[in-house]
Protein backbone atom coordinates (compact mmCIF):
# COMPACT_ATOMS: atom_id res chain seq x y z
CA UNK A 1 0.00 0.00 0.00
CA UNK A 2 2.98 2.39 1.10
CA UNK A 3 4.32 2.24 -2.82
CA UNK A 4 0.49 2.23 -4.29
CA UNK A 5 0.14 5.78 -2.41
CA UNK A 6 3.73 7.01 -3.05
CA UNK A 7 3.01 6.54 -6.91
CA UNK A 8 0.77 9.72 -6.99
CA UNK A 9 3.68 11.75 -5.67
CA UNK A 10 3.75 14.76 -3.98
CA UNK A 11 1.07 16.80 -2.60
CA UNK A 12 0.76 20.69 -3.11
CA UNK A 13 1.83 22.50 -0.18
CA UNK A 14 1.18 26.53 0.27
CA UNK A 15 4.57 27.09 -0.77
CA UNK A 16 4.03 25.32 -3.83
CA UNK A 17 0.84 27.24 -5.00
CA UNK A 18 2.11 30.61 -4.14
CA UNK A 19 5.36 29.88 -6.54
CA UNK A 20 2.63 28.74 -9.57
CA UNK A 21 0.27 31.72 -8.93
CA UNK A 22 3.58 33.47 -9.78
CA UNK A 23 3.37 32.01 -13.31
CA UNK A 24 1.65 33.86 -16.08
CA UNK A 25 0.58 30.52 -17.32
CA UNK A 26 -1.78 29.34 -14.12
CA UNK A 27 -5.19 30.76 -14.02
CA UNK A 28 -8.69 29.70 -12.14
CA UNK A 29 -6.33 27.51 -10.26
CA UNK A 30 -4.43 25.70 -13.17
CA UNK A 31 -1.96 25.17 -15.55
CA UNK A 32 -3.12 27.11 -18.72
CA UNK A 33 -2.28 26.09 -22.70
CA UNK A 34 -1.37 28.87 -24.86
CA UNK A 35 -4.62 28.25 -27.35
CA UNK A 36 -7.73 26.81 -26.45
CA UNK A 37 -7.52 23.29 -25.66
CA UNK A 38 -10.61 21.17 -24.85
CA UNK A 39 -9.69 17.68 -23.25
CA UNK A 40 -13.17 17.00 -21.93
CA UNK A 41 -14.46 13.71 -23.04
CA UNK A 42 -18.57 13.00 -22.56
CA UNK A 43 -18.92 10.23 -19.67
CA UNK A 44 -20.76 7.67 -22.33
CA UNK A 45 -17.67 7.28 -24.44
CA UNK A 46 -15.46 6.28 -22.09
CA UNK A 47 -16.72 2.58 -22.35
CA UNK A 48 -16.29 2.33 -26.33
CA UNK A 49 -12.16 3.77 -25.61
CA UNK A 50 -11.86 1.36 -22.80
CA UNK A 51 -13.13 -1.30 -25.23
CA UNK A 52 -11.03 -0.11 -28.38
CA UNK A 53 -8.33 -0.15 -26.34
CA UNK A 54 -8.43 -3.31 -24.93
CA UNK A 55 -9.47 -5.39 -28.44
CA UNK A 56 -7.90 -3.73 -31.05
CA UNK A 57 -5.74 -5.84 -32.76
CA UNK A 58 -1.69 -4.66 -34.07
CA UNK A 59 -1.39 -2.12 -30.75
CA UNK A 60 1.32 -4.51 -29.86
CA UNK A 61 4.92 -6.33 -31.54
CA UNK A 62 4.05 -9.89 -31.46
CA UNK A 63 7.41 -10.35 -29.64
CA UNK A 64 8.98 -8.33 -27.06
CA UNK A 65 10.99 -5.80 -28.83
CA UNK A 66 15.09 -6.19 -27.80
CA UNK A 67 16.84 -3.67 -26.23
CA UNK A 68 20.77 -3.35 -27.85
CA UNK A 69 22.75 -3.55 -23.90
CA UNK A 70 24.50 -0.43 -23.12
CA UNK A 71 27.91 -0.02 -24.07
CA UNK A 72 29.23 2.73 -21.59
CA UNK A 73 33.02 3.31 -23.04
CA UNK A 74 31.49 3.76 -26.24
CA UNK A 75 28.49 6.19 -24.87
CA UNK A 76 31.31 8.19 -23.08
CA UNK A 77 34.56 8.07 -25.67
CA UNK A 78 35.20 11.83 -26.78
CA UNK A 79 33.14 12.83 -29.55
CA UNK A 80 32.83 16.45 -31.46
CA UNK A 81 29.24 15.44 -31.76
CA UNK A 82 26.25 15.22 -29.63
CA UNK A 83 25.68 11.39 -29.24
CA UNK A 84 22.17 9.20 -28.04
CA UNK A 85 20.14 6.25 -27.10
CA UNK A 86 16.73 5.80 -27.58
CA UNK A 87 15.13 3.37 -25.06
CA UNK A 88 11.69 3.33 -26.66
CA UNK A 89 8.25 6.15 -26.05
CA UNK A 90 10.56 9.43 -24.78
CA UNK A 91 13.24 8.01 -22.39
CA UNK A 92 16.77 9.89 -24.16
CA UNK A 93 20.07 8.92 -23.07
CA UNK A 94 22.61 12.01 -24.01
CA UNK A 95 26.03 12.60 -24.64
CA UNK A 96 26.65 16.15 -25.23
CA UNK A 97 29.40 18.64 -24.51
CA UNK A 98 31.22 15.92 -22.19
CA UNK A 99 27.45 15.92 -19.99
CA UNK A 100 25.62 12.78 -19.51
CA UNK A 101 21.61 14.12 -19.92
CA UNK A 102 18.56 11.40 -18.83
CA UNK A 103 15.30 12.73 -20.67
CA UNK A 104 12.26 11.53 -18.99
CA UNK A 105 13.57 8.40 -18.03
CA UNK A 106 10.78 6.12 -17.53
CA UNK A 107 12.15 3.05 -17.94
CA UNK A 108 9.94 0.58 -15.93
CA UNK A 109 7.56 -2.04 -17.20
CA UNK A 110 4.14 -0.50 -17.09
CA UNK A 111 2.45 2.86 -17.09
CA UNK A 112 -0.70 2.16 -15.33
CA UNK A 113 1.10 1.11 -11.43
CA UNK A 114 -2.06 2.35 -9.67
CA UNK A 115 -4.57 0.52 -12.82
CA UNK A 116 -6.04 -2.70 -12.16
CA UNK A 117 -4.94 -3.44 -15.24
CA UNK A 118 -0.76 -3.41 -16.58
CA UNK A 119 -0.02 -1.65 -19.57
CA UNK A 120 2.85 -3.11 -20.06
CA UNK A 121 6.40 -2.11 -22.06
CA UNK A 122 7.17 -3.54 -25.78
CA UNK A 123 10.58 -4.52 -24.21
CA UNK A 124 11.73 -6.73 -20.97
CA UNK A 125 14.50 -5.70 -18.31
CA UNK A 126 14.47 -2.20 -19.34
CA UNK A 127 14.80 -0.95 -15.76
CA UNK A 128 18.22 -3.17 -15.03
CA UNK A 129 19.74 -0.47 -17.69
CA UNK A 130 19.78 1.73 -14.73
CA UNK A 131 22.53 -0.47 -13.55
CA UNK A 132 24.87 0.07 -16.30
CA UNK A 133 24.15 3.57 -16.83
CA UNK A 134 27.28 6.32 -15.83
CA UNK A 135 27.12 9.13 -13.43
CA UNK A 136 23.77 11.19 -14.59
CA UNK A 137 24.93 15.15 -14.67
CA UNK A 138 21.68 15.28 -15.29
CA UNK A 139 17.58 14.25 -15.67
CA UNK A 140 15.37 16.81 -17.34
CA UNK A 141 11.71 16.28 -16.93
CA UNK A 142 8.96 17.29 -19.38
CA UNK A 143 5.64 16.43 -17.32
CA UNK A 144 4.21 14.04 -15.00
CA UNK A 145 1.97 11.89 -16.57
CA UNK A 146 3.38 8.22 -15.64
CA UNK A 147 4.54 7.37 -18.83
CA UNK A 148 7.57 9.86 -18.12
CA UNK A 149 8.25 9.73 -14.65
CA UNK A 150 8.51 6.44 -12.91
CA UNK A 151 8.60 6.44 -9.71
CA UNK A 152 10.64 2.88 -9.63
CA UNK A 153 13.21 4.63 -12.33
CA UNK A 154 13.69 7.40 -10.23
CA UNK A 155 14.48 5.53 -6.89
CA UNK A 156 17.09 3.78 -9.15
CA UNK A 157 18.45 6.70 -10.66
CA UNK A 158 18.56 9.19 -7.37
CA UNK A 159 21.54 7.68 -6.32
CA UNK A 160 23.56 8.41 -9.66
CA UNK A 161 22.35 11.48 -10.21
CA UNK A 162 23.90 14.93 -9.51
CA UNK A 163 21.05 17.57 -10.74
CA UNK A 164 17.74 18.06 -12.18
CA UNK A 165 15.76 20.58 -13.87
CA UNK A 166 12.40 20.10 -14.29
CA UNK A 167 9.01 21.52 -15.28
CA UNK A 168 7.76 23.84 -13.09
CA UNK A 169 5.16 21.86 -10.31
CA UNK A 170 7.14 18.83 -10.70
CA UNK A 171 9.35 19.16 -8.02
CA UNK A 172 7.02 18.37 -5.50
CA UNK A 173 7.04 14.67 -6.89
CA UNK A 174 10.78 14.05 -6.26
CA UNK A 175 10.87 15.73 -2.97
CA UNK A 176 8.06 13.29 -2.05
CA UNK A 177 10.43 10.40 -2.92
CA UNK A 178 13.35 11.72 -1.34
CA UNK A 179 15.36 13.76 -4.25
CA UNK A 180 17.07 16.53 -2.48
CA UNK A 181 15.42 19.45 -2.92
CA UNK A 182 18.92 21.66 -3.17
CA UNK A 183 19.33 20.07 -6.57
CA UNK A 184 16.27 20.10 -8.59
CA UNK A 185 15.41 23.47 -10.30
CA UNK A 186 11.74 24.34 -12.52
CA UNK A 187 11.30 25.62 -15.00
CA UNK A 188 8.52 27.84 -16.50
CA UNK A 189 7.72 28.05 -20.54
CA UNK A 190 10.96 30.03 -21.60
CA UNK A 191 13.07 29.53 -18.88
CA UNK A 192 16.94 29.31 -19.78
CA UNK A 193 20.18 28.42 -17.86
CA UNK A 194 23.47 27.39 -18.53
CA UNK A 195 24.71 23.57 -17.06
CA UNK A 196 28.08 23.00 -17.70
CA UNK A 197 28.33 25.18 -21.09
CA UNK A 198 25.06 24.13 -22.45
CA UNK A 199 22.37 26.82 -22.47
CA UNK A 200 19.11 24.73 -21.49
CA UNK A 201 15.41 26.03 -21.98
CA UNK A 202 12.21 24.93 -21.29
CA UNK A 203 9.56 25.03 -24.03
CA UNK A 204 6.11 25.09 -24.60
CA UNK A 205 3.48 22.40 -25.73
CA UNK A 206 -0.38 21.87 -25.48
CA UNK A 207 -0.89 19.12 -22.89
CA UNK A 208 -1.87 18.70 -19.53
CA UNK A 209 -0.98 16.85 -16.56
CA UNK A 210 -1.83 14.98 -13.33
CA UNK A 211 -1.00 11.59 -11.80
CA UNK A 212 -4.59 11.69 -9.77
CA UNK A 213 -8.35 12.59 -9.84
CA UNK A 214 -7.67 16.07 -8.40
CA UNK A 215 -3.97 17.26 -9.67
CA UNK A 216 -4.66 17.52 -13.44
CA UNK A 217 -2.72 20.25 -15.25
CA UNK A 218 -1.41 21.36 -11.73
CA UNK A 219 2.19 21.01 -13.23
CA UNK A 220 3.36 22.58 -16.18
CA UNK A 221 4.38 20.59 -19.13
CA UNK A 222 7.26 20.86 -22.17
CA UNK A 223 9.81 20.41 -24.16
CA UNK A 224 13.71 21.14 -23.87
CA UNK A 225 16.52 23.04 -25.75
CA UNK A 226 20.01 21.71 -25.25
CA UNK A 227 22.11 24.28 -27.08
CA UNK A 228 26.49 24.92 -27.05
CA UNK A 229 28.01 26.95 -29.39
CA UNK A 230 28.28 24.30 -31.91
CA UNK A 231 25.19 22.25 -31.32
CA UNK A 232 21.61 23.21 -30.94
CA UNK A 233 19.14 19.93 -30.00
CA UNK A 234 15.37 19.92 -29.72
CA UNK A 235 12.99 17.85 -27.86
CA UNK A 236 9.44 18.70 -28.75
CA UNK A 237 7.86 16.93 -25.49
CA UNK A 238 4.29 15.76 -25.47
CA UNK A 239 1.57 17.80 -26.90
CA UNK A 240 -0.80 18.68 -29.83
CA UNK A 241 -0.06 20.92 -32.94
CA UNK A 242 -0.39 24.47 -31.90
CA UNK A 243 1.17 28.28 -32.68
CA UNK A 244 4.16 27.49 -30.19
CA UNK A 245 6.33 25.81 -32.90
CA UNK A 246 6.78 28.35 -35.12
CA UNK A 247 7.76 30.15 -31.79
CA UNK A 248 9.98 27.91 -31.09
CA UNK A 249 11.65 28.26 -34.11
CA UNK A 250 12.10 32.10 -34.25
CA UNK A 251 13.40 32.70 -30.27
CA UNK A 252 15.41 29.45 -30.59
CA UNK A 253 15.92 27.31 -33.86
CA UNK A 254 16.94 26.14 -36.21
CA UNK A 255 17.98 22.85 -34.59
CA UNK A 256 20.24 20.80 -36.13
CA UNK A 257 18.87 17.66 -34.70
CA UNK A 258 14.71 17.40 -33.53
CA UNK A 259 12.97 14.63 -31.56
CA UNK A 260 9.69 14.99 -32.73
CA UNK A 261 6.43 13.58 -30.53
CA UNK A 262 4.40 11.30 -32.47
CA UNK A 263 2.82 8.42 -31.17
CA UNK A 264 -0.42 7.47 -28.92
CA UNK A 265 -2.52 10.22 -31.26
CA UNK A 266 -6.12 9.55 -31.24
CA UNK A 267 -9.25 11.72 -32.55
CA UNK A 268 -10.62 11.56 -29.02
CA UNK A 269 -7.63 13.48 -27.74
CA UNK A 270 -6.24 15.24 -30.97
CA UNK A 271 -5.78 18.93 -29.44
CA UNK A 272 -2.73 17.02 -26.80
CA UNK A 273 -1.22 14.55 -29.31
CA UNK A 274 0.12 15.02 -32.82
CA UNK A 275 -0.54 12.64 -35.63
CA UNK A 276 2.42 11.79 -37.76
CA UNK A 277 1.50 14.63 -40.44
CA UNK A 278 1.28 17.15 -37.31
CA UNK A 279 5.08 16.00 -35.89
CA UNK A 280 6.37 16.24 -39.79
CA UNK A 281 4.93 19.93 -40.43
CA UNK A 282 6.18 20.73 -36.30
CA UNK A 283 9.00 20.17 -36.98
CA UNK A 284 9.20 22.50 -40.72
CA UNK A 285 7.71 25.05 -38.40
CA UNK A 286 10.62 24.94 -36.04
CA UNK A 287 12.78 25.31 -38.13
CA UNK A 288 14.83 21.21 -37.34
CA UNK A 289 17.13 20.56 -39.91
CA UNK A 290 16.56 16.45 -39.27
CA UNK A 291 13.94 14.84 -37.19
CA UNK A 292 13.37 11.29 -35.26
CA UNK A 293 9.73 10.27 -34.10
CA UNK A 294 9.69 9.02 -30.75
CA UNK A 295 6.96 8.75 -28.16
CA UNK A 296 5.98 5.34 -30.03
CA UNK A 297 7.71 1.71 -29.48
CA UNK A 298 6.96 1.34 -25.76
CA UNK A 299 3.64 1.28 -24.68
CA UNK A 300 0.16 0.92 -26.40
CA UNK A 301 -1.42 4.17 -25.38
CA UNK A 302 -4.39 4.66 -28.16
CA UNK A 303 -6.17 2.42 -30.03
CA UNK A 304 -6.18 4.76 -32.19
CA UNK A 305 -3.18 2.99 -34.41
CA UNK A 306 -1.02 -0.04 -34.62
CA UNK A 307 2.52 0.24 -32.77
CA UNK A 308 4.40 0.48 -36.18
CA UNK A 309 2.18 2.95 -37.67
CA UNK A 310 3.64 6.06 -36.01
CA UNK A 311 6.92 5.19 -37.55
CA UNK A 312 5.40 4.31 -41.16
CA UNK A 313 3.40 7.07 -41.24
CA UNK A 314 6.36 9.74 -40.23
CA UNK A 315 8.56 8.76 -42.68
CA UNK A 316 5.81 8.83 -45.57
CA UNK A 317 5.41 12.50 -44.89
CA UNK A 318 8.86 13.56 -44.03
CA UNK A 319 9.81 11.85 -47.34
CA UNK A 320 7.38 13.83 -48.85
CA UNK A 321 8.07 16.79 -47.49
CA UNK A 322 12.37 16.52 -48.06
CA UNK A 323 12.56 16.21 -44.73
CA UNK A 324 15.76 14.40 -43.64
CA UNK A 325 14.88 11.72 -40.12
CA UNK A 326 16.49 9.16 -38.39
CA UNK A 327 14.98 6.04 -37.27
CA UNK A 328 17.47 4.46 -34.48
CA UNK A 329 16.51 0.94 -32.84
CA UNK A 330 16.05 0.38 -29.38
CA UNK A 331 19.55 1.29 -27.32
CA UNK A 332 21.61 1.96 -30.13
CA UNK A 333 24.14 4.64 -29.89
CA UNK A 334 24.01 7.33 -32.99
CA UNK A 335 24.81 11.08 -33.80
CA UNK A 336 22.10 13.16 -35.97
CA UNK A 337 25.32 13.00 -38.54
CA UNK A 338 24.64 9.29 -39.06
CA UNK A 339 22.11 7.90 -41.99
CA UNK A 340 20.00 5.52 -39.78
CA UNK A 341 17.07 4.47 -42.22
CA UNK A 342 16.59 0.89 -41.70
CA UNK A 343 13.11 -0.10 -40.85
CA UNK A 344 13.53 -2.27 -38.22
CA UNK A 345 10.45 -2.67 -36.80
CA UNK A 346 9.22 -4.50 -39.97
Amino acid sequence: MKKFLAQFGGKISKEDLARYEQSKHWKDGKFQNLEETNMDMPLHKIPGVIYKQLTKKGQKPDQNLPIIPFDKASFLASSDRAKFIWYGHSAILIRMNNQTILIDPMLGPDTTPIAPIANKRFSEGSLSLIDDFPEIDLIVLTHDHYDHLDFDSIQKLKHKTKRYFVALGLKRHLVEWDVGADIITEFDWWDALSFNGIEITFTPTRHFSGRGLTDRAKCLWGGWVFKTPQENIWFSGDGGYGKHFKSIGERLGPFAFAFMECGQYNHDWHPIHMFPIEAVQAAIDAHAQKVMPVHWAGFALSYQHTWTEPADEFIKYAKHEKLDYALPRLGQIFSYSDQILEEWWR
